[in-house]
């Protein structure tokens, strides 16, 4: 038996290329302004700004398709859907973020041996401070989207642009200890820096990522509390063999429960639909799928747990 939350899909799809468009759009407009004030002012934390929202637009490129082809239905070929798409997605943008962060680095590293200087500070404050404004717009959306969707493909956008944001306030730092205080080294220490932190929100992006490709089971917290709520019906004996993953905004859960042996199909089946309607009201989005088995067959030793027990689950 099981569930098939299309109608919840198609809406997820929904947010979440509207998230990806808002950040293709926000990408483009901050990299025309990055880039005629990296011109201007010849520093390398602004050229290292401007690296990263090129980037950007590419990732959020990708991350538009991602999404998309995620929202797409299961189809002959696919069965389980195509989510894990955002995952794939999101790797892009984690090789894209290393990327930065060996040239910014790279490109500093060869500005503080050189001892250049910078120029035009004005020009390099004042597009920051319009990048900082538009990022926390596109942040403040993209926080909005994650909350409803859990999109790994958004989250990792999501994080990119936190580093931006970063970038920006490194840059308008920069340039005023580098022009207005005179410590001339201080535009390529912070390029480092910057590449710094790129390089460890690239480690930290691909996790979930990496997560999601492996079937990585839910956090405990999460199993514990869908066992809780399959296990609140009353002609349940027991719940076993409960298996998670996740993919894309998509969530995949089956497990097996015990029943009285002598109950009917027909009930069996009641039985059943009353339970997937409970967990799908609790847990919209997923695709449920149950076995069941008499009371007390094992079919895998030692990973059973029976209703006497107190969470009445999967351990």
């Amino acid at each position: 038996m099981s569930v098939h939350p299309h109608a919840h899909h198609h809406a997820h799809g929904a947010l979440t290329a509207s998230a990806a468009i808002a950040s293709v759009c926000t990408a483009f407009f901050l990299l025309l302004l990055k880039g005629f004030a990296a011109w201007q002012t010849g520093s390398v934390a602004m050229l290292g700004s401007l690296a990263d929202t090129s980037l950007d637009l590419l990732a959020s490129l990708v991350t538009l398709y991602g999404v998309r082809l995620a929202a797409t239905p299961a189809d002959q070929d696919h069965r389980f859907g195509h989510g894990k798409a955002e995952a794939l997605a999101a790797l892009f943008q984690v090789g894209i973020i290393a990327v930065s962060a060996v040239g910014i680095g790279w490109r500093a590293v060869g500005r503080l041996i050189a001892g250049e200087t910078t120029a035009n500070a004005e020009y390099g404050i004042g597009v920051s401070i319009v990048a900082i404004l538009a990022t926390f717009g596109l942040l403040y959306y993209q926080r909005r989207v994650i909350a409803r969707t859990g999109s790994v493909a958004i989250e990792a956008d999501h994080v990119h642009y936190q580093t931006d944001l970063l970038l920006n306030l490194s840059v308008i730092a920069a340039l005023v200890l580098d022009q207005y205080l005179g410590l001339t080294g201080a535009d390529p220490v912070f390029g480092i820096g910057i590449a710094l932190w790129l390089a460890f929100g690239a480690w930290r992006a691909s996790s979930r990522a990496i997560d999601q490709l492996m079937d990585r089971e839910w956090p405990e917290e999460k199993r514990q509390r869908f066992l809780a709520v399959a296990a609140r019906h009353p002609e349940l004996k027991g719940i076993h063999d409960l298996r998670t993953r996740t993919s894309g905004a998509h969530d995949f859960v089956q497990f097996h429960v015990w029943v009285d042996p002598d109950m009917t199909v027909a009930e069996a089946h009641r039985v059943m639909d009353e339970v997937e309607h409970k967990l799908a009201y609790e847990f919209p989005g997923s695709e449920i799928l149950i076995h069941v088995d008499p009371e007390g067959q094992v079919d895998h030793p030692g990973d059973t747990l029976r209703e006497s027990d107190e969470s009445r689950g999967y351990k």
